[in-house]
């Protein structure tokens, strides 16, 4: 939901630079701290290492190399060479690095998430968005990303029917696309968040494979869907209350400021363009899956920086386990 999201308080030669490639994470600081000057640390605390001293040489040759030098060595390494300088930068740094710290340490796959669940919901909304107003979610969008193919492998869409405000405004339906009769015709939101279980329950999410939520900012999770389950009077999922926060992660990542974090900047800086209508939920939220696909590609661990404990929104520290979300269960009613 891109417009209510916008409107939140919230010398040497370079031949030198790398080996061949081979698949590799690296951990990135995704709690919006710095960490000694640095936003991502390797698996190893001995920095005494020869090796950190020859990335950190490499990275020297990096900084002075122009965009067409950065983009001529990514074509060698057969890597993706779209993007603005800041970014190339960080991608070729990133791929040297991985390559000296696997060949010292190798990392473990399987510690990470076999899929995330990108979520983009769409919400009731008026063109002033009056304080008072209450959002209440009528698109329930996911996209499934496997973290091994990096491919998108299948998607859910389904529609709800608001209660509060049962009638869609004009500026609602043509941000969203989204209209009256798809609206009227949908299952209000309970029997919407069942179907989203049994699907999630039928691709064996949380119990043969791993698994996290992806979002574009914190308002999907800690305001629109929590604030839908207390209008249907259902307690907040467990399977939702963690998540990463791809402008969070993007930004630390890249090392762009909070203002070039929006979906279609995020895009833009990395070469690429918006696919399909804006401000659809599903639409949306395949964009935001192709931006986590190529930061996984430039070395990025997405991992959870972000959930919602008593109602408020909380950072995750990058320090804590990668740790996947429980199977889905639908939750109980309030009382």
């Amino acid at each position: 939901m891109e417009a209510q999201k916008e409107n939140r308080p919230q010398g040497a030669r370079h031949e030198a630079v790398v080996p061949a490639h081979t698949p590799g994470k690296q951990r990135c600081r995704l709690d919006g701290e710095e960490n000694n000057g640095q936003h991502c640390t390797s698996s190893s605390s001995d920095y005494s290492d020869p090796v950190y001293k020859e990335i950190a040489v490499t990275n020297g040759y990096i900084n002075r190399m122009s965009r067409n030098e950065l983009r001529a060595k990514l074509a060698e390494f057969k890597l993706e060479t779209r993007g603005v300088k800041d970014v190339l930068k960080k991608r070729l740094k990133n791929y040297y690095k991985k390559q000296k710290l696997m060949q010292k340490e190798p990392t473990n796959g399987d510690s990470y998430y076999d899929y995330i669940c990108v979520i983009d919901f769409e919400a009731t909304c008026e063109e002033d968005n009056q304080s008072e107003f209450t959002h209440e979610i009528i698109e329930f969008p996911i996209v499934l990303l496997n973290t091994h193919t990096l491919e998108i492998e299948d998607t859910f869409q389904q529609y709800v029917k608001p209660e509060i405000n049962p009638q869609l405004s004009n500026f609602c339906i043509n941000l969203t696309g989204i209209t009256q009769d798809h609206v009227d015709k949908a299952d209000a939101f309970p029997q919407v968040l069942q179907n989203v279980v049994d699907w999630m329950r039928q691709r064996e999410l949380g119990t043969k494979y791993s698994y996290t939520i992806l979002t574009d900012g914190s308002w999907d999770m800690s305001k629109f869907l929590n604030i839908q389950c207390r209008i249907s009077q259902i307690k907040y999922p467990s399977f939702a209350k963690k998540w990463i926060n791809i402008r969070k992660s993007y930004g630390n990542f890249y090392k762009l400021p909070r203002n070039q974090t929006k979906l279609t900047v995020m895009l833009e800086k990395l070469g690429m363009n918006y696919h399909g209508r804006p401000h659809s939920g599903l639409d949306d939220s395949k964009n935001i899956a192709r931006i986590a696909i190529r930061m996984l590609q430039d070395g990025c661990e997405l991992r959870v920086n972000e959930r919602i404990h008593g109602g408020q929104l909380m950072s995750v520290s990058s320090s804590a386990p990668v740790e996947g979300a429980p199977a889905p269960q639908m939750p109980c009613f309030r009382n």
